[in-house]
Protein backbone atom coordinates (compact mmCIF):
# COMPACT_ATOMS: atom_id res chain seq x y z
CA UNK A 1 0.00 0.00 0.00
CA UNK A 2 0.91 3.57 -0.89
CA UNK A 3 2.09 5.90 1.87
CA UNK A 4 -1.80 7.68 2.44
CA UNK A 5 -1.57 11.62 1.53
CA UNK A 6 -1.56 13.84 4.17
CA UNK A 7 -3.78 16.87 4.02
CA UNK A 8 -4.08 19.73 6.42
CA UNK A 9 -7.02 21.52 6.50
CA UNK A 10 -6.96 25.43 7.26
CA UNK A 11 -10.16 28.06 7.96
CA UNK A 12 -11.83 29.71 10.29
CA UNK A 13 -13.56 27.72 13.27
CA UNK A 14 -16.70 29.34 12.27
CA UNK A 15 -16.51 26.61 9.59
CA UNK A 16 -16.33 24.03 12.11
CA UNK A 17 -18.82 21.33 10.68
CA UNK A 18 -17.08 21.66 7.16
CA UNK A 19 -13.64 20.30 8.66
CA UNK A 20 -15.36 17.73 10.45
CA UNK A 21 -17.46 16.44 6.70
CA UNK A 22 -14.23 17.21 4.62
CA UNK A 23 -12.43 15.12 6.91
CA UNK A 24 -14.57 12.34 6.37
CA UNK A 25 -14.80 12.09 2.98
CA UNK A 26 -11.02 12.68 2.38
CA UNK A 27 -10.30 10.01 4.99
CA UNK A 28 -13.04 8.04 2.60
CA UNK A 29 -10.70 7.98 -0.14
CA UNK A 30 -7.62 7.31 1.83
CA UNK A 31 -5.85 10.56 3.06
CA UNK A 32 -4.97 11.58 6.67
CA UNK A 33 -6.73 14.90 7.91
CA UNK A 34 -5.23 17.35 10.02
CA UNK A 35 -7.26 20.03 11.06
CA UNK A 36 -9.61 21.28 13.75
CA UNK A 37 -11.70 19.17 16.03
CA UNK A 38 -15.50 19.40 16.47
CA UNK A 39 -16.66 19.59 19.65
CA UNK A 40 -19.89 18.35 21.07
CA UNK A 41 -22.00 21.05 22.57
CA UNK A 42 -21.71 19.00 26.08
CA UNK A 43 -17.93 20.57 26.20
CA UNK A 44 -18.00 22.72 29.22
CA UNK A 45 -16.67 26.10 27.14
CA UNK A 46 -18.59 25.30 24.34
CA UNK A 47 -19.02 28.31 22.19
CA UNK A 48 -19.35 28.15 18.57
CA UNK A 49 -16.59 29.62 17.48
CA UNK A 50 -13.16 30.59 18.90
CA UNK A 51 -12.61 28.58 21.53
CA UNK A 52 -9.52 28.49 21.88
CA UNK A 53 -9.49 32.63 22.71
CA UNK A 54 -12.31 31.47 25.14
CA UNK A 55 -10.30 28.94 26.42
CA UNK A 56 -6.97 31.22 26.71
CA UNK A 57 -5.10 28.66 24.29
CA UNK A 58 -5.27 30.69 21.15
CA UNK A 59 -1.90 31.04 20.42
CA UNK A 60 -0.83 27.38 21.50
CA UNK A 61 -3.14 26.50 19.10
CA UNK A 62 -1.87 28.39 15.96
CA UNK A 63 1.60 27.04 16.46
CA UNK A 64 0.52 23.60 16.55
CA UNK A 65 -1.72 23.95 13.57
CA UNK A 66 1.97 25.47 11.79
CA UNK A 67 3.51 22.36 12.78
CA UNK A 68 0.20 20.43 11.57
CA UNK A 69 1.07 22.27 8.07
CA UNK A 70 4.62 20.99 8.18
CA UNK A 71 3.37 17.25 8.65
CA UNK A 72 1.41 17.59 5.28
CA UNK A 73 1.68 16.97 1.50
CA UNK A 74 -0.75 19.59 1.08
CA UNK A 75 -2.96 22.26 2.90
CA UNK A 76 -6.97 22.72 1.99
CA UNK A 77 -8.38 26.05 2.27
CA UNK A 78 -12.12 26.38 3.92
CA UNK A 79 -13.26 29.16 2.36
CA UNK A 80 -16.83 29.37 2.42
CA UNK A 81 -18.60 32.22 0.26
CA UNK A 82 -14.47 33.00 -0.24
CA UNK A 83 -13.93 34.06 3.81
CA UNK A 84 -10.65 33.80 5.01
CA UNK A 85 -9.41 35.40 7.53
CA UNK A 86 -6.03 36.59 9.21
CA UNK A 87 -5.05 33.02 10.49
CA UNK A 88 -6.05 31.78 7.74
CA UNK A 89 -4.23 33.61 5.23
CA UNK A 90 -1.15 33.55 7.50
CA UNK A 91 -1.67 30.04 7.13
CA UNK A 92 -1.12 29.93 3.44
CA UNK A 93 1.53 32.32 3.50
CA UNK A 94 3.44 29.71 5.45
CA UNK A 95 2.42 26.77 3.54
CA UNK A 96 3.42 28.72 -0.12
CA UNK A 97 6.83 29.26 1.69
CA UNK A 98 7.23 25.53 2.51
CA UNK A 99 6.40 24.79 -1.24
CA UNK A 100 2.77 22.89 -0.03
CA UNK A 101 0.32 22.31 -2.84
CA UNK A 102 -2.72 24.68 -1.76
CA UNK A 103 -6.26 23.75 -2.68
CA UNK A 104 -9.40 25.87 -2.29
CA UNK A 105 -12.85 24.66 -1.14
CA UNK A 106 -14.64 27.20 -3.66
CA UNK A 107 -12.33 29.09 -6.47
CA UNK A 108 -9.69 31.19 -4.82
CA UNK A 109 -11.69 34.96 -4.74
CA UNK A 110 -10.21 35.51 -1.51
CA UNK A 111 -11.91 38.07 0.99
CA UNK A 112 -8.93 38.42 3.95
CA UNK A 113 -10.94 40.64 6.94
CA UNK A 114 -9.47 41.25 9.61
Amino acid sequence: MDKPKIICLCGSSRFIESFAVLSWEFEKEGAICLGLHLLPASYPTHVPDHIAEAEGVSAKMDELHLRKIDLADEIFVINVNGYIGKSTAREIAYAQKLGKTIKYLENRGEVIEG
